[in-house]
């Protein structure tokens, strides 16, 4: 059986402040451009930082990856489409691609993990009960599956 994605498409026009001294984008700003991603899909799926925050969990960032392709540009839109990749271990996976909206051409892709932590800043080792709900609800987990992500 084939799992449906789950992604989200961002529109995000350049402002001057996102650029440097050659005129294109500073290469730290396409990580908060993979940030804009991630909320806009949490929002859309009802998955935001403060669903997470509200149930004793938070999801800091552990790892990013972003491989640069081609410059964006003050004044340029860009598309950041936002992937989430279901797996099995307990963390959170998204795939990011950035395209030039105008042009069509890919600017950048990347990646980003996310781990789970009670309040108290300790690693969970299985995802939180209200997490394997929402994988239920949107066709990433079978019911069988419950025990998925938990040591």
């Amino acid at each position: 059986m084939k799992k449906k994605a789950l992604v989200v498409k961002t529109l995000i026009r350049i402002r001057f402040n996102e650029v440097d001294s050659m005129g294109i984008v500073w290469h730290g700003n396409y990580i908060k451009y993979f940030e804009d991603g991630r909320e806009d899909f949490g929002n859309k799926f009802c998955i935001n930082y403060l669903d997470f925050r509200n149930r004793g969990v938070l999801v800091p960032i552990v790892n990013v990856v972003c491989d640069f392709k081609k410059p964006l540009r003050y004044g340029d839109t860009a598309l950041v489409e936002t992937r989430f990749v279901n797996c099995e271990a307990a963390k959170i996976l998204y795939e990011y691609t950035i395209t030039n909206h105008k042009t069509r051409e890919i600017v950048a892709t990347g990646s980003s993990v996310q781990v789970f932590l009670n309040l108290n800043r300790e690693l969970l080792l299985g995802f939180p009960p209200f997490f394997i709900d929402w994988k239920k609800r949107n066709g990433l987990l079978r019911e069988h599956d419950t025990a998925a992500g938990q040591s």
